[in-house]
């Protein structure tokens, strides 16, 4: 049997165990034959602060974790409350209190809202179950207004989180493979990027040598060519001059073609 199985029947376990003890509970304080507020009236007069100290404690025999507290009834107050609770929780309001402690009438309304949140457990429980949720009872609280509150709520089994969590975890290693490739063809991209640059030397003799350096994917080769013989007289270098510049974009071409035919036969 798988460990998510295992999980799954223990928690719903404790829900039947939950319900049943409160059921339980809930019998035997209506077998018992006298209310709550018929023992006060029996045991004769007790002052507001006895009964409502008296009440509260019956309210714990009853139904176990019984917290006396204001809750507000938005969305926040009411979340953080079910965070805090275990299943078999009531939180009643103050002012409420006190008015059970008083009113038989309101006891008894209160009580039934109560156990009826408990009797549903399994019900809620098998109808969660039919849709692959797993059922979340928190419990129960009735507010300053009077009106009551049920906390509880539905989250995916411990089979469907596995198997959520299996395909975001694929999802993720997808991305990082996707990057990683990704990554590699920039650098590859990068290695096969060529560069030339070209440079005209003037060498004491008056004569000129055009200088072309390519880098291609990291080698660098260097060629040069002469442009212009050396010359000692000052016109003849500027006819020399204006006849250079016009094919100086010719030579820079012819020369950078032949580099790189020279580095392909070299890779």
């Amino acid at each position: 049997m798988e460990f998510n199985s295992v999980v799954q029947m223990r928690a719903n376990a404790w829900r039947m165990d939950v319900s049943n003890k409160m059921q339980r509970k809930v019998t035997a304080s209506a077998s018992d034959g006298v209310s709550f507020n018929g023992q006060l009236q029996n045991a004769g007069a007790a002052d507001d602060t006895t009964g409502v100290e008296n009440y509260r404690k019956y309210l714990e025999k009853r139904y176990g974790n019984v917290t006396i507290q204001s809750i507000g009834k938005d969305r926040e107050s009411l979340e953080k409350a079910g965070k805090s609770m275990r299943g078999n929780d009531v939180v009643i309001a103050p002012n409420i209190l006190e008015q059970m402690a008083k009113e038989p009438r309101k006891a008894a309304y209160y009580e039934r809202k109560i156990d009826a949140f408990f009797a549903d457990i399994p019900r809620q429980t098998a109808i969660c179950a039919a849709k692959g949720l797993d059922y979340q009872p928190c419990g129960v609280v009735i507010h300053e207004d009077g009106s009551v509150t049920y906390i509880s709520g539905c989250a995916d089994s411990p089979k469907r989180v596995a198997e959520v969590n299996a395909i975001n975890r694929a999802k993720r290693e997808k991305q990082a493979a996707l990057r990683k490739a990704s990554l590699e063809r920039a650098l590859e991209a990068k290695e096969n990027e060529s560069e030339t640059t070209s440079d005209i030397v003037v060498k004491p003799d008056g004569s000129r040598v055009l200088v072309v350096t390519m880098n291609i994917g990291g080698m660098e080769t260097t060629m040069s060519l002469e442009i212009s013989k050396p010359t000692t007289l000052p016109n003849d270098c500027e006819t020399e001059n204006e006849e250079d510049e016009i094919n100086l974009e010719q030579n820079r071409q012819s020369l950078s073609e032949n580099l790189v035919e020279g580095m392909e036969r070299e890779v």
